[in-house]
């Protein structure tokens, strides 16, 4: 590293470990995985009382969308409370809410594809969103 003048700091090196925390994730050898204690930050939202707080929700999961299959539309109805002040709590919100929370906590672990299985994708499409979903052959020969 030296002879390029490349440097590293030694208390963000990490060499031989099982798992290692990045930007809010668990990198390990099965995958990336979301940090527990902000899934337990989830579990305990309390309901949305204010645009800021519905913000402030919002920009946490849209941090974890990519662990949530359909995310777009399941967050739709909060997002629309967000437009032109419209902010006005009501059951279709607020089952948005608990919908994106209980997808939130169950989220399942990413790995990296292997090219040499098999993939299948999943896709779904309506007049209210669009999703995709990339699924790929686990060694039991069952998909995930």
């Amino acid at each position: 590293m030296a002879e390029h003048k490349l440097f590293g700091r030694k208390n963000k090196c990490f060499f031989g470990v099982q798992r290692i925390e990045y930007l809010g994730h668990f990198i390990t050898v099965e995958g990336v995985s979301a940090d527990s204690q902000k899934i337990k930050e989830v579990k305990d939202w309390p309901i949305l009382t204010t645009l800021k707080k519905l913000r402030g929700f919002l920009g946490l999961a849209g941090y974890y969308r990519r662990f949530i299959q359909g995310f777009g539309m399941i967050s739709r109805p909060l997002n629309d409370l967000t437009k032109n002040n419209k902010f006005k709590w009501n059951s279709t919100a607020q089952q948005a809410f608990v919908q994106l929370k209980e997808a939130l906590t169950q989220a399942p672990v990413l790995a990296f594809p292997d090219a040499s299985k098999t993939f299948i994708v999943e896709t779904d499409a309506s007049g209210y969103g669009i999703g995709a979903f990339l699924m790929q052959e686990k060694a039991s020969d069952s998909f995930y």
